[in-house]
């Protein structure tokens, strides 16, 4: 038996983002086909639920479950098959590809470099949304992609090879360009894939300071449930294309629903937060 303490949340479990509807999610869905006549290899069923400015919502579930495909309607890379995504009222596919860069920011699982770039360079790539093709980075540039270093702790990294950075390091610069955006809406495919506990432990703490400091809203794929629980806000729980519930920890985590799609013998105790800790069994 083992079980995972990460100190005190920022937020308590009981209040939600404050502001207004940031992202809302109507019945959204989508069907992958090998072509336009053929039958559905993967269908995401309708997915309903909304987010707000400073709150960190958890898209949930075990591999094949439907959530890197849910980021993907998110992000505007792919449009519904049905419903809508909205971002302060706009469609996210509809958006302009310029404007759409602008308002998100996507961190994906790898961030494979083509040639050979310093930890500054490549922050600076995030500003291209801002700019105009073939030209150097203004003032205006620079100092936000110092403040998006500054905000994530890798100040002393700029001068750094990124192919020469540590786990946790290059996943703080990649946070880093992500931020020089200046995103209204972050979000994250398992941005705690590669790290030790300690790694994904204090990414999730940098993204909450950053929710909690600022107006990001921000979405995390994961199947990580504690991490899940005691720093997100909101849960949305896929299981094999179909969302099974959306709330908080305490009101997604009921035991046996969580060992069906898991697939694992778990406990579930409560924190004094009112943040359920899980428990799994044997490990």
């Amino acid at each position: 038996m083992s079980s995972l303490g990460f100190g005190t949340a920022t937020r308590d479990a009981s209040t939600p983002g404050a502001g207004n509807t940031h992202l809302k999610v109507e019945q959204a869905s989508y069907a992958y086909r090998a072509t336009d006549a053929s039958a559905p290899t993967f269908t995401l069923g309708p997915v309903t639920f909304e987010a707000q400015a400073h709150e960190i919502v958890a898209i949930l579930g075990p591999n094949a479950s439907g959530k890197s495909t849910l980021l993907t309607l998110l992000a505007g890379l792919n449009k519904p098959l049905s419903g809508r995504v909205e971002i302060n009222g706009a469609e996210v596919s509809q958006l302009d590809l310029r404007v759409r860069a602008q308002r998100i920011a996507l961190v994906g699982q790898e961030s494979e470099l083509l040639f050979p770039l310093r930890v500054w360079e490549y922050v600076l790539q995030g500003r291209y949304p801002y700019g105009r093709r073939l030209r150097f980075e203004s003032d205006q540039d620079c100092l936000y992609a110092a403040n998006a270093l500054a905000q994530v702790g890798a100040d002393r990294l700029r001068d750094r090879w990124m192919d020469q950075l540590s786990g946790g390091e290059k996943q703080r610069v990649i946070l880093a360009r992500a931020l020089a955006q200046q995103p209204s809406l972050l979000l994250l495919d398992e941005p705690t894939q590669h790290l030790d506990i300690g790694g994904k432990v204090e990414l999730l703490r940098r993204l909450r300071r950053l929710a909690d400091g600022n107006r990001y809203t921000v979405l995390v794929v994961t199947h990580e449930l504690d991490l899940a629980s005691e720093f997100c806000d909101r849960i949305v729980l896929l299981h094999k294309g179909k969302c099974l519930r959306v709330g908080t920890a305490a009101e997604v985590y009921d035991r046996a629903l969580l060992e069906e799609v898991f697939e694992a013998p778990l406990e579930i105790e409560m924190r004094p937060n009112g943040r359920p800790r899980v428990i799994l069994q044997g490990s």
